[in-house]
């Protein structure tokens, strides 16, 4: 990509490097067989196309539609699953943290930390991710303007901690809807931070099936060609072996079988637009 991005390192892989970074997983915990199936499944993609992978899971989704919904196993035991399977998985690992007494926990056995959409103005747990010394992915609210998301990242790196990267993942229409201006992506990049697309997300239907959330999975791929094409660092999906049988997301998650597939096209229009500004440079 043209602009120069300060390079963050989380576990074995470089965000903001030569290389697209791809951050997956399911959306929440489940068990700890299915947990590493998934992740060595997600390793095994990547590997096999040079593609540097950051496995991603949620212990507690406590930003739930309705209280009924679906929130895994809990913040203790979702944890230690989520070590327990990266670790026999051999992958770098993230996970949302919701409660500044989460953070610690979290940095001591994760490589990133990951501050939800909806929490992105939290100034004391900004400030306490800062202060844990990893990485920290900030998603970019659904109601926030992207350059506001240079106030959340002041707030992190005001600790000392420049390893900071923003993902977006699509504004608020209104009706259940999401939005995706490319133009915040270009935005958010002159911050001299990594971003991130999550494609996933932002074709989610919040609360729009009934209590739970719906989503449009079949929009998810072409929203990730065109933010390739714009200029991102990392891509931001859940993807799981049987999405309609997951626990939750599952409307708006990709199925494992058609990742590969995917990213081999994102690989290829990245190519193509690093050719090009090659050319206009020479």
């Amino acid at each position: 990509m043209s602009d120069a991005v300060r390079q963050i390192t989380a576990g074995d892989c470089t965000i903001g490097g030569e290389r697209l970074v791809l951050i997956a997983g399911p959306c929440l915990v489940e068990d700890e067989e299915t947990t590493y199936e998934i992740a060595a499944r997600l390793r095994d993609i990547t590997a096999e196309l040079g593609v540097p992978f950051i496995f991603k899971a949620s212990c507690d989704k406590a930003n739930r539609t309705s209280a009924k919904s679906e929130r895994g196993p809990g913040w203790r035991m979702g944890l230690q699953i989520l070590a327990k399977a990266a670790r026999r998985a051999k992958v770098s690992v993230t996970t949302d943290v919701h409660e500044i007494a989460q953070v610690s926990p979290a940095s001591e056995v994760f490589d990133m930390l990951q501050i939800p959409a909806f929490l992105c103005r939290q100034t004391d747990l900004l400030v306490a991710a800062g202060e844990a010394g990893v990485p920290v992915n900030i998603k970019k609210g659904q109601f926030m303007a992207p350059d506001d998301m240079a106030h959340a990242i002041a707030k992190v790196t005001s600790t000392g901690n420049q390893a900071v990267c923003v993902t977006e993942r699509g504004t608020s229409f209104g009706y259940h809807n999401l939005v995706v201006d490319m133009r915040g992506l270009v935005i958010m990049r002159q911050f001299g931070h990594p971003v991130v697309f999550d494609a996933t997300h932002s074709v989610q239907l919040p609360g729009g099936a009934g209590g739970v959330s719906g989503g449009q999975r079949a929009l998810a791929p072409p929203l990730a060609r065109a933010a390739v094409a714009v200029g991102i660092d990392a891509l931001f999906i859940e993807a799981h072996p049987d999405p309609d049988s997951a626990p939750c997301d599952g409307p708006n998650m990709l199925h494992l079988d058609s990742v590969a597939g995917l990213l081999k096209e994102l690989l290829a229009i990245r190519e193509a637009v690093q050719a090009i500004e090659e050319q206009e440079t020479n």
